[in-house]
């Protein structure tokens, strides 16, 4: 082989060696920048968890080995199913009453809505990891440049029409993260939206509780009510019976009819108190409340013993904190969102197809056409002035994270506050109700004795009227504390996000002294 021929297969060659080499380089360029993210590394910030709650109560040596030794709580995730938290009560109407609401209950309903459309939000962004393609079919009426036409300047390029049927496909580059921090922003959204759910539920559940609960009570006092006036009504006639004989004067027979219309009116104050929480608990159920009766169930003592559990486990429970978290995971992603904004863009477009000057030759094989590149403007377009529009943009996500992160350590807060609250509710509710039933008992016999000394005459009715109205407020008040021991419970259960994992807590029966919270489990 000659020199001459050595160097013309050179020649030949080396371009397009170059070429391979520059596509080469420019694939490797891209796959760099794509995988260059300015997202910010996420990492939950300290919430000043404190080592333990200050009201959980002391634990005392148990008769049963198994429960002596340090409290270890379950780590359920604030997804993690929590079980029937409120068969704890061994209710079986509580029990109907909670899934009659989950299954109909519109709130509910709304939240599940709201997670859909957060996960189809989500589904759309990561869309933008593939490309669009689109078929489309139809003529052009347009006039081409001399210069695009290899024509002098002054040439005369006619107008024409051109039909064209062809597929285009168009793909963003992922540079700098900017499809995956938008991908991972509507990702955190949808759990954000599923923990509120969650959320939902679990305030749901508890409603249905308090609210049961509590009409219960009402239905107590409507009964204590009802004994009253059957007793103020007999106490009436022992009046005017001694009034006939001569033993009283009118006086105390126009106190006795008082007393007794002054009960009578104050129990239907408490019917009306109870129907307006009847509608209530009809909707939490999903019924109107003319479809909805609750039979007339006076409130029994719950004594159920609730382990709170260890504060640690308080942020995987609560999926208002995990609504929190998730929440500062989208900020945060979208920070880096908007810090891709200042780095350049990349759009890949492309058709393929027919094209021809009449529709009769369009499909003919002579008549395909390809075009690789954005129709108008540029592929790579890198962003030189907006007049500090990005700079306020990323100023702004910066400062919805910083708020997210303020709300979130606020809520772990409360969050501790509620269980503080609800520990010391219980705590102290025990004590206060047994002093209450005594007062009950106490005022029992001094309303004994102050009815048996009237009938002897060594007393007034007044005596009888005070002392009876002291067994009433003592009876009201021991009904109401009962009322809130069973709110209580349930609020706590609730502060704790739901459940306590495989624990067993305690039941105590009438009688029996109130045993200490049982561990979740020994160590």
């Amino acid at each position: 082989m000659t020199n001459e021929s050595i160097l013309r297969q050179s020649a030949s060659e080396t371009p397009g060696g170059w070429r391979l080499a520059r596509i080469a380089a420019s694939v490797a360029l891209f796959a760099w920048l794509a995988a260059c993210s300015v997202e910010p590394t996420y990492k939950a910030p300290d919430a000043g968890v404190p080592a333990a709650y200050k009201e959980t109560p002391q634990q005392t040596q148990s008769a049963n080995p198994h429960d002596v030794g340090t409290w270890t709580p379950a780590q359920p995730a604030d997804d993690a199913h929590r079980g029937e938290w409120w068969t704890v009560f061994g209710d079986p109407t509580l029990d109907k009453l909670e899934q009659q609401a989950f299954d109909a209950n519109q709130d509910l309903k709304a939240a599940a809505a709201r997670v859909q459309q957060a996960r189809a939000v989500t589904q759309a962004a990561r869309a933008s990891w593939f490309p669009s393609i689109d078929a489309g079919f139809g003529p052009t009426y347009e006039r081409a440049s001399p210069a695009s036409q290899y024509q002098p300047q002054n040439y005369n390029v006619p107008a024409q029409t051109l039909w064209r049927a062809q597929a285009t496909a168009s793909y963003e580059v992922d540079l700098f993260g900017r499809v995956s921090s938008n991908v991972h922003a509507t990702q955190a959204d949808a759990q954000q939206s599923e923990a509120l759910f969650r959320s939902v539920q679990l305030a749901l559940q508890a409603d249905v509780a308090q609210n049961y609960f509590q009409l219960r009570q009402f239905d107590s006092d409507v009964d204590l009510y009802r004994r009253t006036v059957t007793l103020r009504a007999d106490a009436l006639k022992l009046v005017e019976r001694r009034f006939k004989e001569g033993d009283i004067s009118a006086l105390d027979v126009a106190q006795a009819r008082n007393e007794l219309a002054s009960a009578r009116a104050d129990a239907v104050g408490v019917a009306r108190q109870r129907a307006a929480s009847e509608h209530s608990l009809a909707i939490l159920l999903g019924k109107a409340p003319a479809d909805f009766t609750f039979p007339e169930t006076p409130l029994a003592p719950v004594l159920v013993q609730v382990p709170p559990g260890l504060p640690s486990t308080l942020l995987e429970r609560r999926p208002d904190i995990a609504a929190a978290e998730r929440a500062m995971a989208a900020a945060n992603a979208r920070v880096g969102l908007a810090k891709s904004a200042f780095f350049p863009k990349l759009d890949i477009t492309g058709a393929f197809g027919y094209e021809s000057a009449t529709l009769g030759d369009l499909f003919m094989w002579s008549s395909r056409a390809f075009l690789l590149g954005p129709l108008a403007g540029t592929a790579l377009t890198l962003p030189l002035f907006d007049g500090g529009r990005r700079k306020a943009n990323l100023a702004q996500a910066r400062a919805k994270y910083d708020e997210d992160v303020a709300q979130y350590r606020q809520q772990v807060l409360v969050a501790f506050r509620e269980v503080e609250d609800n520990l010391s509710d219980l705590h102290l509710l025990d004590d206060q109700i047994r002093e209450q039933n005594d007062a009950v008992g106490a005022s029992q016999q001094s309303a004994h004795l102050s009815r048996t000394q009237y009938e002897e005459g060594e007393v007034s009715y007044l005596n009888v009227i005070d002392s009876e109205r002291t067994v009433l407020v003592s009876q009201l008040q021991a009904s109401h504390l009962q009322g809130s021991q069973a709110v209580a419970t349930v609020n706590l259960i609730r502060a704790l996000g739901g459940g306590w994992g495989d624990a067993k807590p305690g039941d105590a029966t009438p009688g029996d002294p109130a045993p200490p919270p049982a561990p979740l489990a020994a160590r």
